[in-house]
């Protein structure tokens, strides 16, 4: 095997060093970039905590190159510690890759002056085949020790720049690989900070996993899982949910999360969608079983706790009752309910419905107006109503009723006020 090996600080890894890895592949035919953070950098003592970041600087290079194996991520010199010098790492990486040829070397050509200076240069250059890239300089200048020159693209973009953007609250999220976006924001790396309405999800998931992380991960299996069009009613759902919570002071997050996986199950089979649904410890019924996609509620909600790891009960019963509802349903589970039915792939909706949803100041309210549309559609097909949306119905028709014996008791209160 052909490898080429790419050390670096990675703190945080960006979109330049990607690009200039898959340009070493595709350029030069090799084979695997060894991605290897150091410890220490001799380039870099004055970059403080540098040492402290090791561990979140391996999770962002491991979550960025997910997928793609020529890309591969080695910790030896942040095992082995102190500064971390180039001919070292060589002689560890031949040992143990155990390469067909001497392997490649990348650096910047900004490090070009200075390599001859570096620990044991002369050995480096026995070792392997110096890559210089492309990061200062245009052209191809005279280098005055044997080396590789690649014409790559340059990406304007440092580490150094992605921290201090993040640390200003500037633009940055674009910089960096998404995967590794979502690590910093989990984690609050580099001054990085959310609001509690972008980020509430502190303390929620089990063994302290970054939040945003889970996101991420539950949205990329929907798209991979669900056809294309079932997606983008997915991701609709989770953004008009969002929007709703944040309209009436609920986690927009959670409310995202629920509305993208609401559909998780969608895609099983009947056998599996019932299989799923038994363990979420409700009655299957004989409706259940004659039309078992009315249970892909339920199976999404266990496939988000026991695949994803998500315990948060306003959103496993947002997901599991978005079909039919239910006679008790939390603030978190009506915004599930009504964004599925209204977001804005869903056609032939009210106008007036619609804007009502989208403006409207009682959740309640548009809740009832959602449902009872749901209902009016359903009966138009002549189709069954599920025990949950009869007992739905008969909650709301409950709750009419102590609403309208309220009105009357204080029109009643109000007349003897009056005489």
């Amino acid at each position: 095997m052909k490898i080429a090996v790419f050390g670096g600080s990675f703190n945080p890894v960006h979109m330049g060093h990607l690009v200039l890895a898959d340009a070493v592949l595709s350029k030069l035919g090799y084979d695997r970039v060894v991605l290897i953070p150091a410890y220490r950098s001799p380039f870099k003592l004055a970059v403080l905590g540098m040492e402290d970041s090791t561990r979140n600087r391996l999770e962002m290079i491991a979550a960025s190159i997910a997928g793609d194996p020529r890309l591969t991520l080695d910790d030896c010199e942040i095992r082995r510690g102190g500064i971390s010098f180039t001919v070292d790492t060589l002689a560890d990486i031949i040992r143990r890759y155990a390469p067909d040829e001497k392997p490649g070397l990348i650096i910047g050509d900004d490090l070009v002056d200075d390599f001859p200076d570096w620990h044991r240069s002369g050995e480096i250059l026995s070792m392997a085949d110096v890559i210089v890239a492309r990061r200062i300089r245009s052209g191809k200048p005279r280098i005055p020790f044997p080396c590789i020159q690649i014409d790559n693209e340059v990406i304007e973009v440092s580490s150094g720049m992605v921290r201090e953007r993040i640390a200003k609250n500037d633009a940055w999220r674009y910089l960096v690989p998404a995967a590794a976006r979502s690590v910093i924001e989990g984690s609050g790396l580099y001054g990085c900070t959310q609001s509690p309405e972008a980020d509430g999800f502190t303390g929620t998931w089990p063994g302290g996993r970054p939040s945003k992380n889970i996101i991420a991960r539950v949205e990329e299996a929907t798209r991979e899982s669900l056809g294309f069009e079932r997606f983008l009613h997915s991701r609709n759902t989770a953004l008009l949910a969002w929007d709703l919570c944040h309209r009436f002071s609920l986690n927009p997050a959670l409310g995202y999360l629920a509305g993208i996986a609401h559909d998780l199950a969608k895609p099983l089979s009947d056998r599996a969608q019932i299989r799923l649904a038994k363990s979420y410890e409700k009655e299957i019924t004989s409706l259940h079983k004659e039309k078992p996609s009315l249970l892909h509620g339920r199976a999404s909600a266990v496939l988000l706790k026991e695949y994803f790891g998500v315990h948060n009960e306003a959103v496993l019963e947002a997901v599991a009752v978005h079909t039919s509802g239910s006679g008790n349903m939390g603030p978190l589970a009506k915004v599930v309910y009504i964004a599925d039915k209204m977001e804005v792939s869903r056609e032939k909706i009210d106008p007036a419905l619609r804007k009502l949803v989208f403006s409207g100041d009682n959740l309640d309210e548009i809740f009832v107006k959602v449902v009872e549309r749901t209902v009016l559609s359903l009966h138009s097909k002549k189709l069954k109503l599920s025990e949950e949306t009869l007992g739905l119905l008969d909650r709301l028709k409950l709750q009419d009723v102590k609403t309208n014996e309220t009105k009357a008791h204080g029109r009643r209160h109000k007349g003897k006020e009056v005489s």
